[in-house]
């Protein structure tokens, strides 16, 4: 571990011991992450005490789960879930990599993050509702507002947290864990606590995911800082990871190039 690594580790264990961090995130969908920044995070994460939550690359990404089962995850989460039939379709590609009993100790959600998903809630909540089903939602504002041809400055938007609380009783009705996700910043806190009043179990940054029960009623203003503070050193230390990668074999492509050039020039 690097020095900007042991640096994340002290920035997420005061996450996890003063401001009600429980896990930190990755995907493979919208980020694109690769299996060795993923090793890397499940390091950092876990040397903070904290768990480790991965976005698939789809409701059948099976390949996706087989790699996720072998790294270890407390939260799988399926992407644009938009009616019961890709839900059922979820329930059944993880329910073919994990076993019940592996299933203890990983809970499953998927993204309602579009208006034609939001229309088939209560389809999609009945459908993980099965025995070995799905634990529940993650609500997704900028995808959901992008959905509706909304700018992102409507995330914050009364009419945007009107359906994220529609979503919530639907959580409540079905007893599914609702998690909110998308743009969470300062603006974010007075939305998130009409949330808590129905259903909100948890809520996230890109990376970092808090305690709804908790946070909210802590500094939250002081642990977003953190959690882009984060972020942050997060990118740093991608970016640097494959720099150094990049030019690790720079002088040996100069000294094969100018022997290229001088066997090519003897011919």
């Amino acid at each position: 571990m690097n020095k900007m690594e042991r640096q994340m580790v002290e920035i997420l264990e005061n996450l996890k011991e003063n401001f009600a961090v429980v896990s930190i995130k990755a995907e493979f969908e919208a980020e694109g992450t690769r299996i060795d920044e993923l090793m890397r995070l499940a390091d950092v994460t876990r040397s903070s005490g904290l768990s480790l939550t991965m976005k698939i690359g789809g409701c059948e990404a099976m390949r996706d789960l087989l790699e996720i089962k072998q790294i270890g995850v407390q939260y799988v989460i399926a992407p644009m879930v938009e009616t019961a039939y890709a839900a059922s379709k979820y329930v059944q590609a993880k329910n073919m990599v994990f076993s019940p009993s592996e299933e203890w100790d990983t809970e499953f959600l998927l993204n309602a993050e579009t208006i034609t998903g939001f229309e088939n809630l209560d389809s999609i909540a009945e459908a993980i509702s099965i025995e070995n089903g799905a634990d529940g939602l993650v609500f997704g504002r900028v995808d959901f507002t992008g959905s509706l041809g909304w700018g992102r400055s409507s995330i914050n938007e009364q009419r945007t947290t009107d359906y994220v609380l529609k979503t919530a009783e639907v959580c409540k009705k079905y007893n599914k864990q609702l998690v909110v996700g998308g743009g969470v910043s300062n603006e974010s806190i007075d939305a998130l606590r009409q949330i808590r009043e129905v259903r909100l179990d948890r809520f996230e940054t890109r990376k970092i995911i808090f305690d709804a029960g908790r946070a909210l009623d802590l500094d939250i203003e002081k642990a977003l800082v953190h959690a882009v503070h984060f972020e942050l050193l997060w990118l740093q230390n991608k970016r640097d990871y494959y720099r150094a990668i990049s030019i690790e074999d720079a002088n040996r492509i100069d000294m094969l190039s100018a022997r290229f050039e001088a066997l090519k020039s003897s011919i």
